[in-house]
């Protein structure tokens, strides 16, 4: 029964997003990019991947990361003006350390990511292509973020995020890298495969390819830029000047010089307003304070908010974090978003 399900939730991956092959058992977006290292790297390899603090992803070549620590990571970062990923950058330091794999892919950044031009110089350089779509997944399943599987070697995803599914992750390769993934996966990196997490994966592809699902990510879009034009209008500066996907990163220093991401997220977070601290650009700020938090909008948008409900939000936000001393006031703006989410009950 077991392979069954797991057979089931292949094919329908397969079908989803036009893959050759695919392998469903990672236990994580981490563990599914390490396996598909293993698989066409060998320790001490050059990869090009995008910086942790412009936007990347710890397994895209972070020092503290087994990634950083097993392959010679080469960091492309966003412009300092329009903090936007430089494909001319990238195109030198392609030519310049001829790498053995190029990583497309990022955790916070705001902008739409097309593969095409990374598989250009993938091919210029003679490079294997991967294609980190972990937070985008559903996106692309929906149809409003470019498909990445026909441009890249390796395609490899979470399947909770923007998909909507069980915490997991998914590897989609060529043909000619099937047998490798399969083998870096297990016995290469795990042990027995969670199977009640595949079938969960299994439902979430199948509620992927139903037309409601396009619905869903075009809204997580639309409140996006809502949520965003929303922000700005409260006093915040956005990275790289807005979205065009499901988050955005906020700067907060021009909004109050004295708040950290680190300060923002704890006591929103007592106002029933959930975010994280998030590194922006050349942060001078370490990782652990930061000067920015990252927002996203797919939880929300599966509550069935839209963009009204996203200029709220906004004047929430700056609500509590103008009157983040104010005890009083933070309790009332949590009131406030229990009303909100009343509204909206996350299960019917």
């Amino acid at each position: 029964m077991v392979d069954s399900i797991e057979a089931i939730a292949i094919e329908r991956v397969k079908a989803l997003f036009g893959a050759d092959h695919a392998n469903v058992q990672p236990h994580s977006g981490a563990n599914a990019n390490m396996c598909a290292y293993q698989a066409i790297l060998k320790p001490g390899d050059t990869v090009l991947g995008l910086s942790l603090d412009h936007g990347g992803h710890l397994t895209h070549g972070s020092p503290v990361n087994a990634s950083g620590l097993l392959y010679h990571f080469v960091p492309y970062k966003v412009t300092p003006g329009d903090e936007r990923i430089d494909m001319d950058q990238v195109r030198d330091l392609a030519l310049q350390h001829r790498p053995k794999l190029i990583v497309a892919g990022t955790t916070s950044y705001p902008r739409r990511l097309d593969p095409a031009p990374f598989k250009a110089i993938a091919d210029e350089v003679g490079a294997l292509f991967m294609f980190d779509a972990a937070h985008i997944a559903g996106l692309i399943a929906g149809g409003v973020a470019p498909n990445p599987v026909p441009y890249a070697d390796i395609v490899t995803f979470t399947t909770h995020k923007t998909l909507r599914g069980p915490r997991g992750g998914t590897i989609l390769c060529k043909q000619e890298h099937a047998a490798a993934i399969d083998k870096a996966v297990f016995p290469g990196w795990q042990g027995g495969p969670l199977e009640h997490v595949i079938a969960g994966k299994a439902v979430a592809f199948f509620e992927a390819m139903q037309p409601s699902f396009s619905d869903y990510a075009a809204q997580i879009v639309s409140n996006a830029s809502a949520l965003a034009e929303a922000l700005v209008g409260q006093g915040f500066r956005l990275v790289s000047g807005g979205t065009d996907n499901h988050l955005m990163v906020v700067d907060l220093r021009p909004f109050d010089a004295d708040l950290t991401g680190k300060e923002a997220q704890n006591v929103l977070d007592e106002a029933g307003i959930t975010l994280n601290k998030n590194n922006v650009p050349d942060d001078p700020r370490s990782p652990f304070v930061t000067s920015g938090v990252r927002i996203g909008t797919p939880s929300v948008t599966t509550q069935g908010m839209k963009e009204p409900q996203m200029v709220e939000i906004a004047a929430l936000i700056a609500r509590v974090l103008r009157h983040r001393s104010d005890a009083a006031e933070v309790a009332a703006a949590r009131a406030d978003v229990a009303a909100l989410c009343a509204q909206f009950p996350a299960y019917v």
